[in-house]
C-alpha cells in the first residue's frame, strides 16, 4: 500500500517504535466508544478501532516481533480449545469452551500486526478471494476426498 493511501486509510497511524505521550484523562464517552462495537463493522474498521484502543490505553504498539509472539500464543491458545471442544482432549476442571473470545484474540493482534505494517486488511482479504478462485476455481470441485 502507498503511503498516501495507508495514511487516508488510517489517518492515525505512524510507523516506527516512538512513544506516544497520551493525556490520562479520559470521558466516559470515549471510553465507551472502545466497548460498544457496530455489529456491522468492517474489518478496515476494526483495524482503525484497534489503532485508536492501541493508541488510547496501550500507548504504543509492542515491536512486530513481540507482536509475532503474541500471535502465535494467540493461536495455541485457540488451538487448545479446539482439541477441547472437537478433539481427543477434555476440558480441565474450571476451564470452559471460549472459542470465539479465542478467535477474537488471534483476530486483534493480527490487525495489529496489519497495522504498524501498513497492511490494509480489507484490501489483502479481496485480493485473497481474487487469487483463490482464479486458482481454486474448479480444483475442489474434482477432488474426490471433498465427494
Amino acid at each position: 500500500m502507498a503511503e498516501a493511501e495507508r495514511h487516508r486509510v488510517f489517518p492515525h497511524l505512524h510507523r516506527g517504535h516512538g512513544s506516544l505521550m497520551l493525556s490520562l484523562r479520559y470521558s466516559y464517552h470515549s471510553y465507551q466508544a472502545f466497548h460498544i462495537m457496530q455489529k456491522d463493522t468492517t474489518i478496515r474498521e476494526a483495524q482503525q478501532q484497534v489503532d485508536r484502543w492501541i493508541k488510547t490505553y496501550g500507548v504504543r504498539y509492542f515491536s512486530e516481533l513481540t507482536n509475532m509472539a503474541c500471535l502465535t500464543e494467540e493461536v495455541g491458545e485457540l488451538a487448545r480449545v479446539i482439541a477441547r471442544q472437537y478433539g481427543d482432549q477434555s476440558f480441565k476442571e474450571g476451564e470452559k469452551p471460549n472459542l470465539g473470545e479465542e478467535m477474537a484474540d488471534v483476530l486483534w493482534v493480527l490487525m495489529c500486526l496489519a497495522n504498524q505494517t501498513g497492511i490494509d486488511l480489507t484490501e489483502e482479504l479481496h485480493k485473497s478471494f481474487e487469487k483463490k478462485t482464479r486458482r481454486d476455481n474448479v480444483r475442489h470441485k474434482h477432488n474426490l476426498k471433498l465427494q
